[in-house]
C-alpha cells in the first residue's frame, strides 16, 4: 500500500543500515532469507540431504542484522551455533525472474554469520513448528561491510570460519547445491524481492557450539572478512 504523500507515521519509522566498503552511504535493508541445507555436507551432518527438487527457505528479521565487533550473548540457549554464509543483496525490484536476469538485479555481497540456537530448533523441527525463534532473535546475523559487485554472479571462492584461531569451517562456494542465480530465481517466483532484500545462501559443514568470550572470523574470497566477539 502506498502512503499518500501528506499522510505521517506516529512515530519514526526504523530502517537498518549495513556499511558499504568504501563508501560513507548504508545499503537500507529490507527483507531476510537465509537458504537451508544448499551444502550437501552440512546437510549430512544435521541428519538430513539437500533437496534438489527445491530450495528450502526460512526468514530473519531486520533486527538480527548487526555490525557490532562485541555482540551480547543471546539468552534461551545452551547450544549456540555459528553457520558462515555468502549473503547477497539486491538493487532492484525483482519477480518471477529467469536464472538469467538475477545478476542485473545484484548489488554486491558480503560475509554474513547465521547464529542459531540448536537446541531450540531441535525443539521446533521435532514439533514440526516454525524455526522463527532459534533463527530470528536480536545480533542473529552478524554481515561485514558490503562489497559493491553490481551485476555479478559469484560462483566460486573459498569461504571459512575460525573460533577463537581454529579453523571449524572450511569450504568453496562452488559447492552449493543452488546457486545465487536459481536461489534468487526460485525465491522470487513466489515473493516480489525489492532493492534493500538479502539472501544468506547456506553454510558448509563444521558447525559448532559458542561460549561466551569466543571470538569468531568469517572470510570470503574477493569479498570480505568479518569479526565479532560474543560476550555475556
Amino acid at each position: 500500500m502506498t502512503e499518500p504523500a501528506s499522510s505521517h507515521f506516529v512515530f519514526k519509522p526504523i530502517i537498518k543500515g549495513i556499511s558499504i566498503q568504501g563508501s560513507e552511504e548504508l545499503f537500507p535493508v529490507g527483507k531476510i532469507y537465509c537458504v537451508g541445507r544448499n551444502y550437501a555436507d552440512h546437510a549430512k551432518e544435521m541428519g538430513g540431504e539437500v533437496d534438489k527438487d527445491q530450495p528450502f527457505f526460512f526468514s530473519k528479521p531486520p533486527q538480527a542484522i548487526t555490525q557490532l565487533s562485541k555482540i551480547p550473548f543471546p539468552t534461551q540457549t545452551d547450544e549456540l551455533h555459528h553457520e558462515v554464509e555468502l549473503v547477497v543483496l539486491l538493487k532492484s525490484k525483482c519477480s518471477n525472474i529467469p536464472p538469467s536476469q538475477v545478476s542485473q538485479h545484484i548489488f554486491g555481497y558480503a560475509v554474513g554469520v547465521d547464529l542459531t540456537k540448536r537446541d531450540l530448533q531441535a525443539i521446533a523441527k521435532k514439533a514440526g513448528k516454525p524455526w522463527d525463534l532459534s533463527k530470528g532473535f536480536d545480533n542473529s546475523a552478524p554481515i561485514s561491510k558490503a562489497q559493491k559487485k553490481e551485476g555479478i554472479l559469484l560462483d566460486k571462492g573459498k569461504i571459512s570460519l575460525k573460533v577463537n584461531g581454529q579453523i571449524k569451517q572450511s569450504s568453496n562456494l562452488s559447492n552449493m547445491a543452488w546457486k545465487v542465480d536459481e536461489l534468487i530465481s526460485w525465491l522470487s517466483r513466489f515473493i516480489t524481492l525489492k532493492p534493500g532484500d538479502l539472501i544468506f545462501t547456506g553454510t558448509p559443514a563444521g558447525v559448532s557450539k559458542l561460549n561466551p568470550g569466543d571470538q569468531v572470523e568469517a572470510e570470503i574470497e574477493d569479498i570480505g572478512s568479518l569479526s565479532f566477539q560474543l560476550i555475556g
